[in-house]
């Protein structure tokens, strides 16, 4: 039973940048020997010392000695706690026998994937062993996807109350976004890219904005690779780099939640770059960039602090009625979207599946019908992020 379990959550990879940054929040956020049992958990014990003695965390807290190679050691990891928090990507490379051992065990998990083909495999190889065990599996809880995510069913709650009902179609809107993809992103889209290249399936999964939804087709949905004028913000947007995972995402979400945005319902992302010529070519410029190909920036690297909180991103999301009608929402983050803001939204994921073991039942999940409101709650609280109502 997990109510039996010695730890609340284990961060796996805490040797890691992102990692670092999840550990340096729960110390500061939840401390030590509280409400909160933590531990940080990686391959090197003497690295793990190392690591919260640099970052003054308390010895109480315990290391937990597990690598992505010893079967052994992540399943008596697993054993030992309620939520597996792991930020050791790509996920697609070390992650299978971490989300086997929690689907078997009946743990909960929350990582940072945006790598639907790993993610389509993994549905398809553990979700009714999850379920069977009650192990909540939950993916993409950093920027990708949560401010998209939980921001779509922010907004379909709030056409409820303004329209009377939910809307079939939402434009996600990224009106600005100051900070650098992590180095484990890079990772990710560089393995994914790799591995389409030798299994043609795989890049089936990555043009189907279903692929998440077991067997579900819905609407077709705009294809947003190319620049455009968007009437309803005056604007030129562009093709957003995160669409493919997010998409995808919000659509598994819909399945999970019955279609309560309905079977037709449509969805797309996009990059406001502005009106006029500027604008334009703008959103051609970011068309045409290749540069998550060619980033050096490696897993473990990262920006410094003063970057980090530099940083921030603002999400608007447009939500039109069948009659015309509309309503507007925004999701906004207080720190760079790819280390600063994504630490703290998994750490907090993995701390609302602690404190609301009612919340689902075991299987595969995204946030919004895992955690819904509750996890906007905490991200308000906690994690400096902001959902707003526009119009």
């Amino acid at each position: 039973m997990q109510s039996s379990r010695e730890l609340d959550v284990v961060v796996y990879g805490a040797t890691g940048f992102t990692g670092r940054l999840v550990a340096e929040y729960l110390n500061n956020q939840y401390g030590v020997d509280g409400e909160l049992k933590w531990a940080m958990a990686g391959r090197s014990q003497a690295k793990l010392e190392a690591v919260r003695d640099e970052m003054g965390i308390a010895k109480q807290v315990p290391l937990v000695v597990a690598d992505a190679s010893n079967q052994d050691s992540l399943n008596a990891m697993v054993a030992r706690c309620k939520v597996v928090l792991t930020t050791v990507g790509p996920y697609q490379l070390y992650g299978n026998e971490v989300v086997a051992a929690c689907a078997e065990q009946g743990t909960d998990y929350v990582d940072l994937c945006g790598e639907p083909g790993w993610m389509h495999q993994m549905i398809a190889a553990h979700a009714e062993t999850a379920k069977a065990s009650g192990a909540r599996i939950v993916f993409s809880c950093g920027f990708d996807s949560i401010p998209f995510d939980l921001g779509v069913l922010f907004l379909q709650q709030t056409a409820v109350q303004q329209l009377g009902a939910m809307v079939p179609r939402v434009k996600g809107r990224v009106r600005s976004m100051k900070g650098t993809f992590s180095g484990g992103t890079l990772a990710s889209f560089r393995a994914t890219m790799a591995a389409a290249g030798k299994d043609r399936q795989l890049i089936n999964v990555l043009r189907n904005p279903f692929a998440l939804c077991d067997g579900f087709v819905g609407a077709e949905q705009p294809l947003g690779n190319k620049p455009e004028f968007d009437e309803s913000l005056q604007s030129w947007v562009a093709p957003f780099v995160m669409a493919s995972i997010n998409t995808k995402n919000i659509h598994r979400s819909n399945a999970l939640l019955g279609h309560a945005y309905g079977t037709d319902f449509v969805y797309d992302e996009m990059l406001v770059t502005g009106p006029g010529e500027r604008g334009e070519a703008v959103a051609k410029a970011v068309t045409d960039d290749n540069s998550m190909a060619t980033d050096p920036t490696q897993p473990g690297e990262g920006p410094s602090l003063e970057e980090r909180v530099n940083g921030n991103y603002d999400v608007l999301l447009i939500g039109e009625a069948a009659d015309g009608r509309s309503v507007r929402v925004s999701v906004q983050g207080d720190m760079d979207p790819g280390y600063g803001s994504t630490s703290k939204m998994i750490a907090e994921s993995a701390v609302c599946l602690v404190k609301n073991p009612e919340l689902a039942g075991g299987g595969i999940w995204t946030t919004a019908p895992a955690m819904g409101s509750a996890l906007i709650e905490r991200l308000e609280a906690n994690a400096g992020l902001t959902f707003v109502v526009e119009s």
